[in-house]
Formats: C-alpha cells, sequence, structure tokens
C-alpha cells in the first residue's frame, strides 16, 4: 500500500524531529529523509510531499494527516487543488458509476480500520433494481455525506428492507492476533461477511462489489488458509461512490460502529472520540489513569503507534 499526500512546514518540522532515530543510512534523491517503523517506510521529501509504503501505511498516513489538520485548523495544504481535482473526477466518476449504480448487486465495506479505538465493522448488502428509489429517497447516494445524526435515523429503516449481514471484529479479537495485517484482516472479515450473506438466501444480482483497498492478487493471498473463498468480486476503487450495495453497507457499518463506540463511551464515562491523532492521545491518556493500561486490550488497537504515546508520561 502507498499512499501520498503533501504537509506544511510545520508538521514537516515535527516528522523530522519524530523520525530523527529512525532514518535509514541512505536517502533517495530530493528526500529530506527516508526513515522505517513497524514496517512502514517513511519518505518525506523536499517539495513537501510524504509518502507512506508498508502493510499499515494507511494507519501512520492517518495519524499524520490529523496532525496536519490539528496544526492548520482543519486544513491541509493542497485543499483547493483537492477540489478542483475532484470537480475534474466528478464526470469520469459518472461514466464509471454506470457500470455499478443502476443493476442489482452485493456490496461490502468496513468501518473502524483507522479508530485506535472501537472494533472493525464489515458489512455485506444485496440491493436489487427494485430497491434502488428506496435508497435514493433515503439519501444513500450520498451517504459520505451523511452524519452520524442522520446515520441513526436512516439504517433502521434500510435493515428492515435490505438483506446484509455484519461482521463485529472485536479489539480483544484483533489484540490476540500476532500478525497485526490489516489489509489481511479485512480480507478475511469481507469474505467471511460475504459467504454469510449468500447462506440466506439465493440472491439474483448481476455483481459483488468491495472497494479496493489492494490489489486483488493479494487479496486472495490472504485467503489462501481460509476453507471457502468467495472469487466472483469486481474489485473497484471509491466503490461506495459508484454502487449502492457498497454505500448500503457503508452506512450499516458506521451505524453499528457508533453503536459499539456508544458502549465504550458508557465504559469509559466519557464520549470517546474517532481518529488517531492528538485528540486520541490525550484522551487515551486520561483513560488509563482512571482505568489502567489493561483497559485498552478491551476498547483499542495495541498495535497502533498511539499506545505508545499514551503509555508515555
Amino acid at each position: 500500500m502507498v499512499i501520498v499526500f503533501k504537509i506544511s512546514d510545520n508538521t514537516k518540522e515535527k516528522m523530522i524531529e519524530y523520525y530523527k532515530y529512525k532514518r535509514r543510512e541512505k536517502t533517495p534523491p530530493y528526500a529530506v529523509f527516508q526513515a522505517e517503523e513497524d514496517g512502514t517506510i517513511i519518505t518525506l521529501y523536499e517539495s513537501g510531499k510524504v509518502m507512506f509504503q508498508g502493510i499499515s501505511a494507511d494507519i501512520d498516513a492517518n495519524i499524520w494527516k490529523e496532525t496536519e489538520a490539528h496544526l492548520n485548523n482543519g486544513k491541509m495544504p493542497e485543499e483547493e487543488k483537492k477540489k478542483e481535482k475532484e470537480k475534474k473526477d466528478e464526470k469520469e466518476l459518472y461514466e464509471e458509476r454506470k457500470k455499478y449504480y443502476y443493476i442489482s448487486s452485493v456490496g461490502s465495506d468496513e468501518v473502524g480500520t483507522g479508530d485506535y479505538f472501537g472494533p472493525i465493522v464489515v458489512t455485506a448488502s444485496y440491493v436489487s433494481k427494485e430497491n434502488i428509489p428506496f435508497l435514493e429517497e433515503l439519501g444513500v447516494r450520498d451517504s459520505k455525506k451523511l452524519t452520524d445524526s442522520k446515520i441513526i435515523e436512516v439504517v433502521p429503516k434500510i435493515i428492515k428492507k435490505i438483506p446484509y449481514e455484519t461482521i463485529i471484529y472485536t479489539n480483544e479479537e484483533y489484540n490476540s492476533n500476532p500478525e497485526y495485517n490489516m489489509n489481511k484482516t479485512k480480507a478475511i472479515l469481507h469474505n467471511k461477511a460475504l459467504l454469510n450473506l449468500m447462506k440466506k438466501d439465493n440472491y439474483n444480482y448481476d455483481k459483488v462489489v468491495i472497494d479496493q483497498f489492494c490489489y486483488p492478487k493479494n487479496y486472495f493471498s490472504y485467503l489462501k488458509d481460509a476453507n471457502n473463498v468467495f472469487r466472483k468480486i469486481s474489485f473497484t476503487t471509491k466503490a461506495e461512490d459508484k454502487c449502492l450495495s457498497v454505500a448500503c453497507s457503508s452506512l450499516i457499518s458506521r451505524y453499528v460502529f457508533i453503536k459499539e463506540m456508544d458502549k465504550i463511551s458508557k465504559l469509559i464515562g466519557k464520549k470517546v472520540p474517532k481518529g488517531a491523532g492528538v485528540t486520541v492521545d490525550e484522551f487515551g491518556k486520561e483513560v488509563i489513569k482512571t482505568h489502567g493500561t489493561d483497559i485498552l486490550k478491551k476498547i483499542a488497537k495495541l498495535n497502533f503507534k498511539n499506545t505508545d504515546k499514551i503509555k508515555k508520561n
């Protein structure tokens, strides 16, 4: 997995300081440094672009994105350029959506993989052509724009009509897995959700769609030890924007994740923050003061770098 984005000078200074003892001896051309931490290779270029490579690249990248936003009032350096690019991509997305939107489909999506607190939730759902107008009326077509409060209002209506299967991978289960390979975990959970859904009925679908988080060959390689593997899958990026069943699964997963986070908040006695940034670190430090470090095994993903930061006084 490779993730690249641009950072501001103040974040660049923090990165230089943070990775100063983790740098590699050789530095690529035009790079300030190249470092390695827990299997992720981080390269900071003179231009301000930073590249994350490796299995947990998304986790490391999200931490620094949140740091960038925290230091710059919620804004990323190339925010305006990003908006222009999004407009350009809209036409391409419209053309691509034709392949996935007006069909009967099964789609699978997950949440929680970038959040330090809370479980990983994966949902697979079946959407027939006949249910497209129903979901559009609820706003599922623009699922990314729905707030948590709107999701809590809308999803109960969805699950009454749309067949689905949800898998909750708890923090205890996650922390008991010595591999800590996030993509492999996602592949296993997606496969399980799809197989469980297919057992419920003989659905008449045109495609089975998953938002592509790794190359298809890697996805199936992660499942080489599974007894049963569902293989007729269409992998595509931005699947949530193109395919209603994926959007539907995303909303259901987010709904379940919100409910699980509410349970953790009740256990802790405070509302638990999402993500894996500075706010999460500060919250975690307060939590272990009152509940001890063992509580993290139940409510957090211990391999995230937040754990070390939280335990430092």
